[in-house]
């Protein structure tokens, strides 16, 4: 299973653009930020992490202002795996979804 759940705020917002296929499609940067429990201790987390949407959540992401915070649901890939394994360095949340989130 590959889901994941990831609150975080807008870094950065590509320009709208179309997919070869004519879907809408925005690229992202995000930025979270959380405490969390690890080995009985707290530890603070930080973590930026590009994502990609696809379709009407493209649109409805470019509405949104940079600094805003979501929870995102989606799904990771790695740019390139599916030709090329050994090329995969990183890893894209593709976005199938967004709701508001509170800060934690």
């Amino acid at each position: 299973m590959n889901r994941t759940e990831f609150s975080a705020r807008i870094a950065e917002r590509g320009a709208l653009r179309s997919t070869p296929a004519g879907l809408p499609a925005l690229d992202l940067k995000l930025t979270h930020e959380s405490v969390v429990t690890q080995a009985d201790g707290m530890r603070r987390v930080q973590a930026q992490l590009k994502a990609k949407a696809i379709g009407a959540i493209a649109e409805r992401l470019d509405r949104q202002a940079v600094g805003s915070y979501w929870r995102f649901t989606g799904f990771l890939a790695s740019p390139g795996a599916s030709i090329n394994p050994v090329r995969a360095k990183s890893v894209v949340l593709h976005v199938l979804d967004f709701q508001p989130s509170q800060i934690s």
